[in-house]
């Protein structure tokens, strides 16, 4: 696919169009205040992986609604800490996998937190753990339109939150350090990943690669791609209900949560990504508070982004803050 979005000169300057909702803090205040009243549980099990290096633990936590959320934590072999902490969500449909995967973050000699998306995990990799116990109104399959009658009973409203939780049970672990947490993501995972960097406080970097849930009223009209085309045919059914999803997603646009950013940020777009269109990306990066920001441009990818190649610029990069 040649390029389809905006020119590259126009993306640097391309600010979405998404409204804003007037009480977006006073929402999230709300709801992560309500999740706190449950306590955080975190509970760390050493997992017997035969791995030499790296020493896996399996995680349970109290996510939204103190519903237990699974993740991994990552540290390297006979660590002393407190150890740089990565925490890291990941990409739609998948799951935190299996305790051997994933080993690049605690081969740097830092603490690798991995959460587990609630109700997803069987579209790739190696499997999820996570139920998602909260049912919802008729949806189009998949999980962008569950709840999405109202931003109290919207899917992603409960994932962000469990990132947050997460955050919080990582950082309780006594060889991570607090003062030194990464987060970041792909995809899904990084729209995820700029959610948590303007709900947490204290987070010292953030890299969100081709980050999805960003621009949702451009997204889901340029694109036909899924995950975003899920919209656009519930819509197709369920005529006359275009402002009120317009208005439930406004509270998770990851615009706004950027426009709140107290953190460096290193962003990623691919000009021929028609997941996570460009113009999406650069509307987050180019609303990202924080003046220290950059983003890597792939020009002939799609959505696999930077892949390897961005890796080794986040390997990089991450040096100067932990």
């Amino acid at each position: 696919m040649a390029l389809f979005d905006i020119p590259l000169a126009e993306l640097r300057a391309h600010r979405s169009e998404s409204t804003e909702p007037e009480d977006f803090d006073a929402f999230w205040d709300k709801t992560l205040q309500e999740t706190r009243e449950h306590a955080l549980d975190a509970r760390f099990e050493l997992v017997d992986t035969a791995l030499s290096t790296v020493e896996v633990y399996d995680v349970t936590f109290a996510g939204f609604g103190g519903h237990p959320v699974k993740g991994w934590l990552r540290l390297p072999a006979a660590a002393s800490g407190p150890l740089p902490l990565v925490v890291e969500f990941i990409g739609y449909g998948g799951g935190r996998g299996l305790a051997h995967e994933n080993l690049l973050w605690a081969s740097t000699g830092r603490a690798h937190f991995v959460m587990d998306t609630r109700g997803q995990g069987s579209s790739w990799g190696g499997g999820g753990g996570t139920a998602d116990p909260v049912g919802a109104a008729p949806a189009y399959p998949g999980f962008m339109t569950r709840g999405i009658d109202a931003p109290e009973n919207y899917y992603y409203r409960r994932v962000y939150t469990d990132a947050v939780r997460a955050v919080e049970a990582a950082r309780s672990h006594p060889l991570t350090d607090a003062a030194r947490t990464v987060v970041l993501g792909s995809s899904q995972g990084g729209g995820i990943a700029l959610a948590v960097g303007a709900l947490v406080p204290g987070v010292v970097a953030v890299a969100p690669d081709v980050p999805f849930l960003c621009d949702f009223p451009r997204a889901t009209t340029l694109t036909d791609r899924h995950p975003y085309r899920e919209i656009g045919l519930f819509l197709k059914t369920h005529r006359g209900r275009s402002a009120e999803v317009r208005r439930t997603l406004s509270y998770f646009d990851g615009v706004h949560f950027a426009a709140r950013g107290s953190a460096p940020a290193l962003f990623s777009a691919a000009l021929e990504d028609q997941t996570c269109p460009p113009s999406t990306v650069f509307a987050a990066f180019n609303a990202w508070a924080h003046e220290d920001k950059a983003i890597e441009v792939y020009d002939f990818n799609d959505h696999e982004g930077g892949g390897p190649f961005h890796e080794a610029a986040k390997l990089r990069w991450l040096r100067a803050y932990a």
